[in-house]
C-alpha cells in the first residue's frame, strides 16, 4: 500500500507540473528516487548538432552539466535518439567496448563513478529539441526494473510536457493579443461582476484620468450618467448577459461635460484572456469606448460613399456628432437652425436612422479606434 500510494503521490506530481512548470525541479528529484537512479534530467537535444539543454536535474555536479553543454553533449553516444517512448541505454545503441574507450566515458562518465546513461524521448512531435528523460543508473549498467519504471513514466511525463506546451502556446498568445490590445488608440476596460476594473489599457487609463464621461472610484468604473450606470451594472452582472449585448452589438452612448460623445461597445471577453493567464481573470466582459467622431478626410469619404450625402449634408452630420445638437451645429457652422434641420431630416432619410444618438453612434461605426 505504501508503494502504491507513493506512486499515485508521484503521478499526481507530475500532472502538477504539466500545469505549473516552476514545480518540475521537485517532480526529477521523485521520478530519480522512483527510479532509484544515481541522477535523472529532462534535457532538450538538437538530433543534428548534438548540442542539448539541460532543464531540469537532480544527482549531478552543475560543473558536469556546464561541461555537458559545453563540450561532452557533441560525443554523447545517445545523441542518436531512439523513437518516441522507447528507453534506451549505451548497449542498445552502440558497441560498448568502442564507448569505454571514448571520451564521453572516459572524460565525462567515469569521473562522476558510473558506467551506463539511458534516455527515453517524451515527445511524439517533429520538434527541433525533443524533450527527453535522462538517467544515469550509477554504478552498474540499467538494469530490467530501472527500465520498467522509466518506460512507467514515460506516458505520464509526456503528456504532462504536452500541458506546459500547450499552456505556453496560449499564453504567447494571449500576451501577443494584450500588446494588440493596449496600442489601440480606443480605450479597453476589463470589468468583474461588480464593475470593478480588472484591467485598463493606455487609452483607458487616460479617460479615466479625466475623470469626465467614465471614472474609477475605488477601482470600480463609474460613468457620469446615472442611467448609463444602471446599464452598466444590468450588463456585467454575468458573463452570459455580456455575451448577450456583445452578440446583439450593444453600444452604449456616453456624453462628456462639453457636450463631446463617446459610444461604449460591449464586448464578451475571449477565452484566450480567462483562461491563458497564470491566474484566471476575475473579468466577466469589457468595454470598447472611443470618441465618436469622424476621424478625417479619410473616413468622411467612406460615409460620402456609402450613404450618398451632399458636402452640406455632410458637414451637419459631422458637425452633429463633434459639437452637438440643432443650436450648436448652426452656432458652428453659421448658418440658420431650420436649415439645419432641413438637413438633418435628409441624413436620416438616407441613413435610415431617426435619432441624433444613433446618428452618433452610426458615424462612430466608420471611425478607426486603431492607432493609425
Amino acid at each position: 500500500m505504501s508503494r502504491l500510494s507513493n506512486q499515485s503521490e508521484l503521478i499526481e506530481s507530475i500532472y502538477d507540473a504539466g500545469l505549473h512548470p516552476e514545480l518540475w525541479g521537485d517532480v526529477v528529484v521523485m521520478l530519480n528516487a522512483f527510479i532509484g537512479s544515481q541522477a535523472c534530467g529532462l534535457i532538450s537535444k538538437d538530433p543534428v548538432s548534438k548540442s542539448g539543454a539541460t532543464h531540469y536535474y537532480c544527482g549531478v555536479d552543475p560543473h558536469y552539466i556546464q561541461l555537458y553543454a559545453e563540450t561532452y553533449a557533441r560525443y554523447d553516444p545517445l545523441a542518436r535518439l531512439p523513437r518516441y517512448g522507447e528507453v534506451r541505454n549505451i548497449p542498445d545503441l552502440v558497441n560498448y567496448d568502442e564507448y569505454r574507450r571514448g571520451r564521453f566515458y572516459q572524460e565525462w562518465l567515469r569521473p562522476q563513478g558510473s558506467v551506463d546513461v539511458a534516455n527515453v524521448v517524451l515527445e511524439q512531435s517533429s520538434s527541433p529539441s525533443p524533450m527527453l528523460m535522462t538517467v544515469i543508473p550509477g554504478r552498474k549498467m540499467l538494469d530490467a526494473e530501472k527500465r520498467a519504471r522509466m518506460q512507467f513514466l514515460v506516458p505520464h511525463v509526456s503528456r504532462a510536457l504536452l500541458i506546459n506546451r500547450a499552456i505556453e502556446r496560449r499564453q504567447r498568445r494571449a500576451l501577443a493579443l494584450a500588446d494588440v490590445v493596449d496600442r489601440l488608440n480606443a480605450g479597453v476596460i476589463l470589468l468583474d461582476a461588480s464593475c470593478h476594473i480588472v484591467h485598463s489599457n493606455p487609452a483607458a487609463q487616460m479617460l479615466l484620468r479625466a475623470d469626465d464621461v467614465l471614472r474609477s472610484v475605488a477601482g470600480r468604473l463609474v460613468a457620469r450618467s446615472a442611467a448609463v450606470n444602471a446599464t452598466l451594472r444590468e450588463i456585467f452582472r454575468d458573463p452570459g448577459e455580456v455575451a448577450l449585448a456583445a452578440a446583439a452589438g450593444r453600444n452604449i452612448p456616453l456624453t462628456a461635460q462639453d457636450g463631446s460623445h463617446y459610444v461604449a461597445h460591449v464586448i464578451a471577453l475571449p477565452s484566450l484572456l480567462r483562461e491563458a493567464a497564470t491566474e484566471r481573470t476575475s473579468a466577466v466582459g469589457a468595454l470598447f469606448v472611443w470618441k465618436a467622431e469622424l476621424e478625417g478626410r479619410s473616413c468622411s469619404d467612406v460615409i460620402d460613399r456609402t450613404f450618398e450625402l451632399t458636402p452640406a449634408e455632410l458637414r451637419v452630420m459631422q458637425s452633429i456628432v463633434d459639437v452637438g445638437g440643432v443650436p450648436e451645429t448652426a452656432a458652428a457652422l453659421g448658418i440658420a437652425e431650420t436649415t439645419v434641420k432641413t438637413h438633418l431630416h435628409r441624413v436620416f432619410a438616407k441613413t435610415g436612422v431617426s435619432r441624433q444618438a444613433d446618428l452618433v453612434k452610426l458615424a462612430a461605426g466608420f471611425s478607426n479606434p486603431l492607432v493609425h
